[in-house]
């Protein structure tokens, strides 16, 4: 599909949908009032709705983080209030009359518990319910089958319009470089960190993944994917809450995982902590074939090897929360984790010489270790300034991290059949990178006359990282002599932020917010070694808008529209040279600029579940991985790059159904259109392609305990840069069993069960003629043995906020 005609659909589509904003009433019926509990707090995302005493749902809203809702109806009828949420009784108010321009406030409305303890039965919900708002998506997975015997990167890759590739990388639309937060507050690791930690948190405990595709101006600017916000639950006790969790996993290797959480709440303290041991096992079969044209004719390589990794990471996650008095709230968070990789890497090479009768050979085998340790720690302080809702919260945030590495490369070259008869040397690389980064923010949030609320905000970030980066080389045994492409690099950044912000509804079928957010970047590279600075100072503005259009109880649209920017991480923009193998090496871009990203989108929700969404996308220098070939030498390079621009375009089609009371499935088909321009040396690169994922998920509730979930997934062939990726699939298949009552359970899980998760991929650009294909032991089982304990009263934590755009780029 071209682009021209994509855009012309979607304007098309939109103003059908605009049309109906005419019509709209200007008289409508009001009704107010705050959800609490039985200890006197809110109680946020219960569902409140208008009832016909003739049965059916004439009108409704959801509260928000503080309780409180707003029902804005145009309708006549004679009605009850019904307040419900999960874990409490539904409250019911006698039948009134609504009619448009009436007003009523309920007040203050509780609802009770609806266990004594947390030691009873919960049922489970047979799919999660989805909630779209303006802004964002909210999946609420807590009390799902979709959370049981599943780890947290298994929910979120199931979640709308994501997809979680083999090596643990979020998508988000078609699109990489999501940001990742857990309850409103940084991850702050690496990708690779942040995979091995998600797969060892339980699904279990999460209450809900707000997926926001389109940013609103009160979050960093940073990231062109969007936002995954994911909620953990907020359920504790007067004592004691937590859950006891070990496992394993087996695919040619045997991978343990472990975690505990702990909730303890006396008088106004309330903490919370949680620690994972996780370790990831894998081995990469990666074949490479390369071309290389000489004057005598066609050099080829092919390359076999086998990548073996292990990674583990403990990790703590933990908070103390201190509540001065009813409208003020104090607390500390911290994360803290000490990881380590060993990677082992063997490859034979054989090269054919073009006018020889002989081929010649390479032998290598790369050992390497790497080691991080990182600190967050962040102090919160909310006040709420008067009964109307006016709020002020303030975050400093203080981050440290240090990250090792060490690798041997030994290689060995012969040609003919005589592997004695050749030479040798090594390749030794030591990589010390430590990073600090500072961060402050504050936000003001102000209710305005006629339901508009008006928010505001400044942020500072202070980074500063320092990479050293140490190559030597030997021939055969003899001593290790230094390497011109050693280099130290040291990168400082700083940041200022300002937005503001406001969100209101123009009628009760219209409601809006549209923000402003400027950034002023101040960055400052120093290529030690090479006694050379690189400096860039810029200001951008970042607007964004929502609009949520209602046009009938079972039909809503959201528009928003907004731009973002994504900066390089720290490590590209080292001068550096690293060593793969002999024939493959990977340098940094000192001139790599961010890149900018103007997004549009459009979704059509129907009965709350089913959605069908239109999206746009231009990028101004993306990043993109580049590939460049010495044909002489025959050696290929890899670094990262601006392209002059890209373009996404995708259409996506979330359809749940309810087969049977105990079957139910959920089915997801995204369409997307890549575009790829930009000038690569002399060369101009000028391509485009549309591709498709299919994903369904199967849920069984069997007899006995059991349920039962089957997954499929297939992703089209596709471009991405200079390459095509063929298409692929896969199947998993979970089972879990239930039992005492559901505080222990046993779930077992075969992923790739036909072994079909292979990657191959070809480049064939301007003198480059390589293609690769890859497997990486996907194919295995594992298990997960979960206890649950709890002791108490039911109460709530609140969640705290911090910084989360600068860590996100350390790797």
């Amino acid at each position: 599909m071209k682009t021209t005609n994509f855009i012309f659909l979607t304007l098309l589509i939109y103003l059908l949908g605009v049309s109906n904003l005419a019509a709209a009433p200007k008289e409508v019926a009001k009704i107010s009032g705050k959800v609490e509990d039985q200890k006197g707090q809110p109680v946020p995302y219960a569902n409140v709705a208008l009832i016909s005493t003739e049965g059916g749902l004439v009108d409704g809203a959801v509260s928000d983080e503080d309780g409180n809702f707003l029902i804005e109806s145009v309708k006549s009828a004679k009605v009850k209030l019904v307040v419900s949420s999960i874990g409490y009784k539904t409250f019911s108010t006698e039948p009134f009359d609504l009619q448009p321009g009436i007003s009523k406030e309920f007040g203050k409305i509780t609802i009770e518990d609806e266990m004594t303890g947390l030691d009873e039965v919960t049922v489970k919900a047979s799919r999660p319910e989805i909630i779209i708002e303006p802004d964002k998506t909210i999946v609420n997975v807590e009390g799902t089958v979709m959370a049981e015997g599943s780890n947290a990167l298994d929910v979120i890759g199931r979640s709308p319009g994501i997809y979680v590739d083999q090596d643990g990388n979020i998508n988000l639309n078609g699109r990489t470089g999501a940001t990742v937060m857990i309850n409103d507050r940084p991850s702050y690791m690496s990708a690779t960190d942040l995979a091995n930690f998600l797969r060892s948190m339980p699904a279990d405990n999460i209450k809900s993944i707000e997926v926001i595709n389109n940013p609103s101006a009160r979050f960093d600017a940073e990231g062109s994917a969007g936002v995954i916000n994911i909620q953990l639950k907020k359920n504790s006790v007067d004592g004691v809450f937590g859950n006891i969790q070990f496992g394993g996993q087996y695919n040619g290797q045997y991978a343990p995982n472990g975690g505990a959480t702990l909730n303890v709440k006396k008088g106004k303290w309330s903490t919370n902590g949680t620690f994972n041991y996780n370790e990831f096992a894998n081995y990469n079969d990666l074949n490479i074939y390369r071309n290389f044209t000489l004057e005598e004719g066609i050099s080829s390589f092919n390359q076999e090897s086998r990548i073996t990794s292990r990674y583990k990471t403990p990790s703590f996650v933990g908070s103390a929360n201190y509540e001065i008095n009813k409208n003020q709230n104090l607390a500390i968070n911290v994360q803290a984790s000490a990881s380590t990789d060993i990677n082992s890497s063997s490859s034979k090479s054989t090269v054919t010489n073009p006018g020889l009768d002989y081929n010649s050979y390479i032998q290598s085998l790369n050992d390497a270790e790497g080691k991080r340790n990182r600190l967050f720690s962040n102090l919160h302080y909310d006040a709420k300034l008067d009964t109307l809702g006016t709020k002020i919260s303030a975050d400093v945030d203080f981050t440290v991290m240090d990250n090792s590495s060490t690798s041997l490369l030994d290689n060995s070259y012969w040609d003919g059949n005589d592997s004695n008869s050749g030479t040798d040397d090594r390749i030794q690389t030591l990589n010390d990178m430590y990073y600090t980064i500072f961060t402050s923010k504050v936000d003001f949030t102000k209710p305005l006359k006629g339901g508009k609320i008006f928010e505001t905000g400044l942020k500072g970030s202070w980074v500063q990282s320092d990479n050293d980066l140490d190559l030597s080389r030997s021939v055969g045994e003899g001593p290790f002599e230094p390497d011109p492409n050693s280099n130290r690099f040291i990168y400082n950044e700083n940041v200022l932020a300002a937005y503001a912000s406001i969100k209101g509804s123009f009628n009760p079928k219209i409601s809006y917010q549209v923000g402003l957010r400027g950034e002023y970047s101040d960055i400052t590279g120093n290529s030690v070694t090479l006694e050379e600075v690189n400096t860039q100072q810029y200001f951008n503005l970042f607007p964004s808008l929502f609009v949520q259009q209602k046009v009938s109880e079972k039909y809503q649209i959201v528009y928003n529209a907004n731009r973002r920017i994504t900066r390089p991480n720290y490590r590209l923009l080292n001068p550096f040279v690293y060593y793969i193998d002999p024939l493959t090496s990977e340098r940094g871009n000192p001139g790599l600029t961010p890149q900018y990203s103007t997004n549009f989108e459009m979704n059509h929700v129907i009965n709350g579940a089913f959605q069908f969404t239109l999206g746009y996308s231009v990028t101004e220098d993306a990043f993109m991985q580049v590939f460049e070939q010495d044909q002489e030498e025959r050696t290929t390079t890899t670094f990262t790059d601006n392209f002059d621009k890209t373009r996404n375009a995708n259409f996506r089609a979330i359809l749940p159904f309810e087969i049977k009371k105990w079957w139910n499935t959920s089915n997801m088909v995204q369409v997307n259109y890549n575009q790829f321009q930009s000038q690569i040396g002399e060369d101009i690169l000028d391509v485009g392609q549309v591709s498709y994922m299919v994903r369904t998920q199967q849920n069984f509730t069997l007899p006995k305990g059991f349920k039962m979930e089957l997954m499929g997934m297939y992703l089209g062939p596709q471009i991405w840069g200079q390459g095509l990726i063929e298409g692929f699939g896969w199947v998993d298949l979970g089972v879990t069993k239930s039992m005492m009552k559901d505080k222990l359970s046993l779930s077992v899980n075969g992923t790739d069960l036909f072994r079909t998760q292979v990657i191959k991929a070809k480049i064939d650009f301007a003198e480059i003629d390589t293609s690769f294909r890859q497997y990486r032991s996907n194919q295995g089982i594992r298990f997960t043995l979960r206890y649950n304990f709890a002791k108490g009263e039911s109460f709530r934590v609140r969640s705290t906020s911090g910084s989360q755009e600068e860590r996100n780029r350390l790797d």
